[in-house]
């Protein structure tokens, strides 16, 4: 067992220093019988700290393991207000996901046990990733909700497509990067932060590069004609963690939000208000 708890809705994710010997060691890419960048293994992301899971959290916050009181505190999806992004949302979007906000996220899907989908499950750093890459396709597995996607290399979306969580992903390589086309989504997600909805017309591009043995940094555009401006252009990165594996999540056991969001959205909250 790891040294600290999981939780359903993370407030903040706590990410320590490395060791100077290992921030200052990077090895080559790994490279696949192809001659590809191998993406394989398991991965954390939002994080920039090398090392094992327990040397990059070993911080007192949420996720962390108590053991550095002085290390860096990194937000979590569900503390990235859009528009301290730079989110491009229409006006009446922007509105609309303020108000998400300043309700302190109670109507968020994930704490009725649904896929956080698509880019938020990949930047969602309290829980472990792992890339099993192929000569013809590339599987995620993701800890947290249990899910997966299966992306086909090479391939077109199916003409039988149906709206989903995580939608349906394709790839192909461009030189030593990976890139994902996504679509096909429900809209029952939110994207990176707290009530950053989108409608089905979500479109979404990811792009992995492995730049070291250590890290992936992942580039993602999402555009959405119904609620964005424009295309909303996002960097992150996934950190290697060699020694951990992925653990069942049972999301709807005990969980015991809905009946808590509930009470407040009845009783009424003093909700903040942002400007």
């Amino acid at each position: 067992m790891r040294a600290f708890p999981r939780v359903v809705v993370a407030a903040v994710v706590a990410l320590a220093l490395a060791p100077a010997s290992l921030s200052a060691q990077k090895s080559p890419v790994p490279r696949a019988a192809g001659g590809k960048p191998d993406l394989t293994g398991v991965w954390q992301g939002g994080s920039t700290i090398r090392g094992s899971w327990e040397e990059a959290n070993r911080g007192v916050g949420v996720g962390g393991s108590g053991r550095d009181a002085s290390a860096p505190v990194v937000l979590s999806s569900n503390d990235r207000p859009a528009g301290r992004e730079g989110a491009p949302y229409q006006p009446w979007a922007a509105k609309k996901v303020l108000e998400a906000y300043n309700r302190r996220g109670i109507d968020d899907p994930t704490a009725l046990c649904l896929p956080a989908g698509i880019p938020r499950t990949i930047m969602l750093g309290l829980f472990p990733q792992q890339i099993v890459q192929t000569p013809t396709q590339i599987i995620i597995l993701y800890e947290y909700m249990n899910v997966f996607r299966v992306i086909p290399l090479n391939a077109k979306h199916p003409d039988d497509m149906e709206s989903s969580y995580m939608g349906d992903s394709v790839a192909h390589w461009e030189g030593d990067t990976l890139v994902v086309d996504v679509t096909g989504f429900n809209d029952k997600t939110w994207l990176i932060g707290t009530g950053t909805f989108h409608t089905e017309a979500l479109h979404v591009t990811e792009r992995y590069t492995r730049v070291d043995k250590d890290q992936i940094n992942y580039d993602v555009v999402m555009e959405d004609p119904n609620v964005l401006t424009k295309p909303w252009p996002f960097h992150s990165t996934l950190m290697l963690r060699e020694g951990t594996r992925l653990r069942e999540y049972p999301c709807a056991e005990n969980n015991l939000d809905p009946g808590r969001y509930e009470k407040l959205l009845k009783d009424g909250v003093n909700f903040r208000r942002q400007q």
